[in-house]
């Protein structure tokens, strides 16, 4: 048995010295230490000998094994190493050959929203942002909106399942009542952000969203100061004037609220998705800021009045350039964002 070994041994030193490629490593290999290899076959027959010689024969049959392996993985990191050679000298790559970039784009969100921060640092506003997890005194009692009134069924808010005191916030109001409490008044600033909302999503309407409130507190503010702003605000925007609307709305956080619409720019006026078929289009939700939200952001209502608004910025980027489903900002589809 000992002599099978050494001849088994020999014939797999002579035949290695042969082998020049991995394919014929590997068949190599499957010869002598495969199942049905000639070490292997050799190593079944050791149950017929004697306990001695079963254990000296064993032994000596299981070093062989492991030096053979050990020889087959170091041929076959050396014919590796002579196929990476081989394929470093044939693909040469000139390095002073040009090559096209890809150069990336400007979301269309980040586009419009450096543009209408520039717009509002012109007219005196302060750009100012707050967290995203939000306290519910911040986002609703601050804002004159208390624990069983109905508008809170309006915000489908996310909750935080482990502490219902806190919440993401759905709109970016609550940095009104932080930025009076930390600047007083007078005050002008606007504030850009995602918000969320536990909602079904359509070519209108999505579950995360970016909206820019907008804050105005000084003495004598009325009606005509909002109206004001928002003119600069679409016109700037569009570089045109734009047919808009003022009609009543209800906003706990402001009294009088309105509803600012502008008509659909997609349809004309017609009708589509959009516009949800009427022609016109919600922009935001303004008006002069309830003497409550003031004295939670620490102003005097009689000494001070403001106005408010918000507005989803995804909204005026459709208007812009004829987008009919919100849905694209945030699908990450390249063929969407290489367009901007």
């Amino acid at each position: 048995m000992a002599d099978k070994l050494e001849q088994v041994y020999i014939n797999f030193q002579k035949e290695l010295a042969g082998i020049k490629d991995l394919k014929s490593l590997q068949d190599f290999e499957v010869k002598y230490l495969g199942r049905k290899g000639e070490l292997t076959i050799i190593l079944r027959s050791i149950s017929d000998l004697s306990p001695e010689e079963k254990k000296k024969i064993g032994e000596k049959a299981n070093t062989l094994k492991n030096e053979m392996a050990g020889i087959i993985t170091a041929k076959k990191s050396e014919l590796e190493m002579e196929k990476y050679k081989e394929l470093g000298e044939s693909e040469k790559i000139d390095i002073t050959t040009p090559y096209p970039r890809r150069v990336g784009h400007v979301h269309p969100i980040s586009k419009i929203r450096k543009e209408l921060e520039e717009l509002f640092k012109s007219m005196g506003f302060m750009i100012l942002d707050g967290p995203g997890l939000e306290s519910d005194w911040y986002n609703f009692e601050a804002l004159n909106i208390s624990e069983h009134h109905p508008a809170r069924d309006s915000q489908d808010t996310f909750y935080i399942a482990d502490d219902p005191e806190w919440l993401l916030r759905t709109h970016t109001s609550p940095v009104q009542i932080r930025a009076m409490q930390k600047y007083g008044a007078p005050l002008r600033a606007i504030v850009p952000g995602y918000v969320f909302r536990n909602e079904a999503t359509d070519a209108s309407h999505d579950h995360t969203f970016y909206q820019i409130e907008g804050l105005m507190v000084d003495e004598n503010i009325s009606i005509a100061n909002l109206i004001a702003v928002m003119k600069e605000l679409l016109k700037g925007v569009y570089s045109k004037d734009v047919d808009v609307r003022l009609r009543p709305g209800y906003f706990p956080f402001v009294e009088p609220g309105f509803e600012l619409d502008m008509k659909c720019l997609i349809c004309g006026g017609k009708g589509c998705s959009v516009c949800k078929h009427v022609g016109w289009l919600e922009i935001l939700g303004c008006g002069l800021v309830h003497p409550h939200v003031l004295e939670s952001g620490g102003i005097d209502p009689k000494k001070y009045q403001g106005f408010a608004f918000g507005m989803g910025l995804e909204r005026i980027i459709m208007m812009r350039y004829g987008i009919d489903d919100i849905r694209y900002f945030r699908s990450g589809d390249l063929r969407f964002l290489e367009q901007f």
